[in-house]
């Protein structure tokens, strides 16, 4: 049995796809959703979900939540005695999830699909694949957030070409991506986001709202100093917000020290008070748009995830950067849960639901770590080369050329890092691969670096010197659970066929041949339209995008028949 997991950061969801449907299980309380809260009594009883949940405000200190946020971090919570990284605790919720379902179905539930943020950094996919481990679950896939919410308001079964922009903000994190529609194929175009930015943090703009008031006459210096204050102000905020998703007003009401202080706060004041975070909102959607090359007019449908998105201000933000207001038929709360259970329906093949070919995009840049020279001889190093970047749909393979840099080099060491920051140490460092080079001046040897990607997060670096021949290769796994050898044998496979460089491709040294051929048999204009023809055509090669190779490789075939007539065989 394969389940789909919504592991968030406020709430979690477990569903299954059952007689043609996704359908969302119940726990032992009859909730579809399940507090992400993890709480320790004094006698050692471990509490998970909304019974965790209610013992935050008074026992903050044996309580967590928002653990999520912390994932891929060395960040522990001690909590009764013992210490907690969070993907334990994580692992804790899992498993109360995979109880709750095997109660239902009647059967063990052995098989997971587990949704994640677009923008997570392999290091913290990682921790949430060993999450699912810990949890007695088998991870067969980690589907990014958007695809899942996609996919439950029904973007696989859609026939016609479309293009549509999720956007998807939960309890700690955000993610937008551009979905592409064509031929029974779900393409992200783009993805991109802020792993720290989230409900949360708008309930944190009315906890310093209520503290800035009320600080003077409390006491208090710090909101932090007292610990069951803070708290308090939190579940307030949490209401407050909640409810002016639907009144126009609302009131934070907390007993403190004998007396109860009120803070009533309206939707223009929340609105005010959370600017800067709408204007967070707005660069991962600009950014989304450009490295898609995709105007926001050609979008046609926005679709809302996440249950932060149930805030008016943040559907009117979303509203006021297209121009339109966003699909929200179904509940956000709910949306990518039951999109996790699609996505298990595929994966166990079920006769109900059409194939459909779901293709990812490479959410953080791949690259390397590099010197270079600047003005007086000096040399800079931990410099950022990215070799595969962001957004580039995956499986993919690029090969960047590199050279020494200094006089009698004899081997050149490899970073392997993902990340978007010019210099290295601000980025993720993946691993490191060493190659030994022949001695010679600065500039004399080339060495190729190739990088190769799938959609399970394995990468294979190969480093090689033509010059002499020899070629070291690293392997990077995201999957933190042992691979059997017969499928890390075929997922290697897979990926060595992309290997090929594009302009020794068959369909692409035909392409070449032929308008080769055309330049020396006309003459004059039609020449020169060919020259025009094959130097498109060979910029495109030199970028490695197939996509673009594909569609430059149809206009030079559609230009040449126009100059010689169509091919014939």
């Amino acid at each position: 049995m394969i389940v789909g997991i919504d592991l968030g950061t406020s709430n979690s969801a477990i569903s299954v796809w059952r007689d043609g449907k996704a359908l969302l299980i119940p726990n032992n309380l009859g909730h579809v959703l399940t507090p992400s809260a993890v709480s320790v009594e004094d006698d050692g009883t471990i509490l998970v979900g909304l019974a965790a949940r209610e013992r935050m405000v008074r026992h903050p200190a044996a309580t967590a939540t928002c653990f999520k946020r912390y994932m891929g971090t060395q960040h522990q919570g001690f909590l009764g005695g013992r210490m907690f990284r969070p993907e334990e605790l994580s692992a804790l919720v899992l498993r109360s999830l995979k109880a709750d379902a095997e109660a239902f179905l009647g059967e063990p539930v052995i098989e997971a699909v587990i949704t994640v943020p677009a923008y997570f950094n392999d290091i913290q996919r990682k921790a949430t694949r060993r999450a699912g481990e810990l949890a007695g679950l088998k991870v067969q896939r980690l589907l990014n957030e958007p695809t899942a919410a996609a996919l439950a308001y029904g973007i696989h079964q859609l026939q016609d070409d479309t293009r549509f922009l999720v956007f998807d903000l939960g309890g700690g994190t955000f993610d937008v991506s551009i979905l592409e529609i064509f031929s029974g194929v779900i393409e992200v175009r783009a993805s991109t986001g802020d792993s720290r930015l989230g409900g949360e943090d708008f309930n944190e703009v009315l906890v310093d709202a209520f503290f800035d008031k009320y600080a003077p006459s409390i006491g208090l210096t710090r909101k932090e100093d007292s610990s069951l204050l803070y708290q308090l102000m939190r579940d307030q905020a949490e209401r407050a917000r909640r409810e002016l998703s639907r009144s126009p007003t609302a009131t934070m009401s907390i007993p403190w020290d004998g007396k109860s202080w009120d803070y009533e706060v309206t939707q223009d004041m929340f609105e005010e008070l959370s600017q800067a975070l709408i204007s967070k909102l707005r660069e991962p959607v600009l950014r989304a748009l450009r490295d898609g090359s995709i105007r926001s007019g050609d979008i046609h449908s926005i679709v809302l995830a996440g249950g932060a998105t149930r805030m008016p201000v943040v559907r009117k933000a979303v509203a006021t950067m297209f121009g339109r207001f966003p699909s929200a038929d179904l509940n956000p709360d709910e949306v990518v849960a039951l999109g996790a259970a699609i996505q298990a329906g595929l994966k166990s093949r079920d006769a109900a639901l059409r194939e459909v070919v779901v293709t990812d995009v490479c959410p953080h840049s791949l690259g390397i770590d590099i010197a270079e020279k600047l003005d007086g001889g000096i040399v800079r190093e931990g410099v950022f080369s990215p070799i595969i970047e962001r957004n580039t749909i995956i499986p993919a393979s690029r090969c960047n050329q590199y050279s020494n840099i200094t006089d009698g080099q004899f081997r050149i060491r490899f970073g392997i890092y993902q990340g978007e920051s010019r210099l290295v140490k601000d980025n993720v460092r993946l691993g490191e691969l060493e190659v030994p080079i022949p001695q010679g001046p600065a500039g004399s040897v080339v060495i190729e670096c190739r990088f190769s990607y799938d959609i399970n997060g394995l990468l294979e670096v190969d480093v090689t010197v033509p010059s002499t021949g020899v070629t070291r290769q690293a392997v990077v796994l995201s999957d933190t659970e042992p691979i059997g050898p017969d499928d890390l044998a075929q997922r290697r496979a897979a990926l060595a066929r992309l290997k090929i460089n594009p302009k020794d491709q068959e369909e692409n040294c035909v392409a070449c041949a032929r308008a080769e051929r055309c330049y020396e048999q006309f003459l004059g204009e039609k020449r020169e339209r060919v020259h025009r023809l094959l130097h498109d055509f060979e910029n495109a090669l030199a970028g490695q995008d197939p996509r673009e190779i594909e569609r430059v490789r149809d206009v030079l075939h559609r230009g040449l028949d126009e100059i010689e007539g169509e091919r014939y065989l």
